[in-house]
């Protein structure tokens, strides 16, 4: 069995003033968000459509 770990990444609309999300859309049926500051912290969990349909209602495409 592959442990897969989250790769993090700031989302690239995230400012540079402290208030950042970051993405793990690399694990497979899953997408990670959580705060940035508190990369310990709870983090919210999306299947990719899901994701996917929620940029999409932002008017944000991709798994940004």
């Amino acid at each position: 069995m592959t442990s897969v770990a989250p790769h993090w990444r700031k989302s690239l609309r995230s400012a540079n003033e402290g208030n950042c999300v970051e993405v793990a859309g690399n694990l497979p049926g899953v997408v990670l968000v959580r705060d940035s500051k508190d990369p310990a912290g709870p983090t919210l969990a999306f299947t990719p459509d899901s994701w996917r349909r929620l940029l999409a209602s932002l008017g944000r495409p991709g798994l940004d």
